[in-house]
Parts: structure tokens; C-alpha cells; sequence
């Protein structure tokens, strides 16, 4: 597929909502192990690609823990969530089991900055990342992207409803929650 092929430089300039996904490969922390994961790896899944800071922090946590209690509802949508920082897979491990045990999917380490760099979420000058959430449909094309500031933290409800709407086809209005008819196209 071509969003899991795309990984020159040429893509970061074109991080846009209907292009292909930047690729990564990296190193993650997933329920207590190490392992290698790819964006290539959940070819035929959707994926919620999501971006923080750092490990050890106060906004952080909240957000980690709320998806962590939402994966299931992920799951039945076809959807692979996947974390990201900058810190070490051995700072995950050090931390996630003891203040986050409710987390079981992969948490990405960025310790090279260059995931967080290609999805231009990167502040170089504080070596870390804004909040960057990237829906990822199962052709590794983007559908969906938002990055915020860092005092103010995600909705989980939010995400899982844009994820729905997306997945209707359909064309979404305003508020639209999953049960709900979409407009018709003309």
C-alpha cells in the first residue's frame, strides 16, 4: 500500500488529512515487553497514532490512562492504538507497570525525535513533542489529524467519535455521534 511505502523527506512536507502516513519503525514498550513495531505492521487495521510529551508528567497520565481503559472499544472498531514520546523504552518500563498498569497497547520510543519530526509534532528547542492525535485508516493513508498545546489534554470520547464517523463513509455533520444518520451526497 502506498501510505506504508512513503518515508522520504518529501513526505513531512506533505503531512496532510488524504495523503499517506509517514512510515515508522521503531523500538516500543507494549504490556511489559520490548518489541519492534512497524506502521506496516497493522496494514488492514485503523490506527490512532497518538503523541505526548513525556513520561512522568501530570496531563500525560490522564490521557494514557483513559485510553488505556478505552482500548477494547478500539479493538471492536478495528483500531490499533499506538502511543509516542521521547523517552526511552527502558523509562516506559520504569514507569507504566507502577502508574499505569490499565495501558496495554504500544508506546513508542522516540528517543532519535525523528517519528515525532515527520509528523511535525517535534519542539526542537524542548527536545519533546506537542499533543498530536493521527487517524490512520487501514490503507496507511491519514484521515485525521489534531495537535494541541500541552497544558490541555485530549478527549477520548472525542477521538472515538471522529474514528466512528469516520469509518461510516458517509458524510458527518456537525456533532454526529455513531447511531445517527449521515447526510446524503447529491
Amino acid at each position: 500500500m502506498e501510505g506504508y511505502e512513503c518515508m522520504d523527506e518529501c513526505c513531512v512536507e506533505q503531512l496532510k488529512v488524504g495523503k499517506p502516513a509517514p512510515h515508522f519503525s521503531a523500538d516500543a514498550y507494549s504490556n511489559g515487553d520490548k518489541k519492534k513495531i512497524s506502521l506496516s505492521d497493522y496494514k488492514g487495521k485503523w490506527v490512532v497514532l497518538f503523541f505526548y510529551p513525556l513520561d512522568f508528567t501530570f496531563v500525560c497520565p490522564t490521557e494514557l490512562r483513559s485510553l488505556g481503559k478505552a482500548e477494547e472499544e478500539f479493538t471492536k472498531l478495528n483500531t490499533q492504538l499506538i502511543g509516542a514520546s521521547v523517552d526511552s523504552v527502558d523509562c516506559h518500563k520504569a514507569w507504566f507497570p507502577k502508574d499505569l498498569p490499565e495501558v496495554k497497547f504500544p508506546v513508542l520510543s522516540d528517543l532519535s525525535h525523528a517519528i515525532s519530526s515527520k509528523y511535525g509534532v517535534l519542539i526542537e528547542e524542548k527536545g519533546h513533542s506537542l499533543r498530536g492525535t493521527f487517524i490512520i485508516d487501514p490503507e496507511g493513508v491519514l484521515q485525521y489529524i489534531t495537535v494541541s498545546s500541552l497544558d490541555v489534554g485530549r478527549s477520548v470520547d472525542e477521538i472515538l467519535r471522529v474514528l466512528q464517523a469516520l469509518q461510516t463513509g458517509g458524510l458527518c455533520p456537525m456533532d454526529w455521534k455513531p447511531g445517527q444518520k449521515t447526510i446524503e451526497r447529491k
